[in-house]
């Protein structure tokens, strides 16, 4: 079994648990690909520089990070320089022989570079251009398969590398889960989220209301609108890392003693592939009619 864990960012996220329990699953034989996020540490660094983030909303109503220059420049020093390496470093303290990834290594992760992007601002919609991001097109699956058959742990961090249109590339910010999503979908992996709540709630804030799993087109579309705010996000990356071919998602807590442990026996929130319905069934029904 290959496991795929996405650690949250966010302050309330506490990694210790998580490493320990990655120690664990080595231990026992499994393969692990660690991934992280870091929006919180990025933004701490720039306002300690005196800068200030800069958030955008779509036209759609998502908010998300614009990545200017400067702001990739710390980027680039923040997720794979220090937090990379603080993960890779603590995994090693847990007896694990860990290698810090980004997704400019090897082509890790490659997708196109967006330089500008569609922002609704005072409630018009403009075009704000010199953004440093990108959607994941592809993952060197056989680059992470070649560092776990060595017995190595993958920790792996955006940027990625994106190509520019008129050739060449240059290292873009990618949102954090759905990094994770593609590399499950790759390894045909189960997904486990760890962010600092239980799951997906009914209620957002009602923590009583946590939907245990969804394997239903049906129960997929409740999750769906009940997710809010950042959980919308994770919602969205579980979406694309089932069609991607990941063998399930689990969003829990990873303020927990084990919390991927926990997250595989059935605690937090699991989507199952057969949320997305059956595909082979629509296909073959397309096939037919024509």
């Amino acid at each position: 079994m290959t496991v795929v864990v996405k650690i949250g960012g966010a302050r309330a996220v506490d990694p210790e648990g998580a490493l320990a329990d990655v120690a664990s699953l080595v231990e026992d034989g499994e393969d692990v690909v660690l991934t992280h996020g870091g929006s919180t540490a990025v933004d701490e660094t720039l306002e300690e520089l005196g800068e200030e983030p800069t958030y955008v909303e779509t036209p759609g109503g998502v908010v998300g990070r614009f990545t200017d220059e400067r702001t990739m420049d710390v980027f680039k020093m923040v997720m794979p320089g220090k937090l990379n390496t603080d993960l890779v470093e603590s995994l090693h303290n847990e007896g694990v022989d860990a290698v810090g990834l980004s997704g400019t290594d090897g082509k890790l992760l490659e997708g196109k570079r967006k330089s500008a992007v569609r922002v609704k601002e005072d409630g018009k919609k403009k075009i704000k251009r010199g953004d440093h991001s990108g959607t994941i097109e592809s993952v060197n699956a056989d680059l992470l398969e070649t560092v776990l058959a060595g017995g190595y742990t993958p920790v792996v961090s955006v940027p990625v590398l994106g190509k520019e249109k008129e050739g060449g590339y240059t290292a873009v910010n990618a949102d954090a889960d759905r990094a994770a999503a593609a590399i499950a979908g790759a390894l045909e992996a189960d997904l486990v989220v760890l962010t600092d709540v239980s799951g997906i709630y009914e209620d957002p804030d009602d923590e009583s209301t946590k939907i245990d799993t969804a394997s239903t087109p049906d129960e997929f579309e409740a999750v769906k609108a009940a997710a809010e705010g950042f959980m919308t996000k994770k919602v969205m990356a579980a979406e694309e890392a089932l069609e991607g071919g990941a063998s399930s998602v689990i969003v829990a807590t990873a303020n927990a003693d084990e919390p991927i442990t926990s997250a595989l026996a059935g605690e937090g929130t699991t989507l199952e592939p057969g949320a997305l319905g059956d595909a082979d069934a629509d296909e073959t029904a397309q096939e037919a009619a024509e």
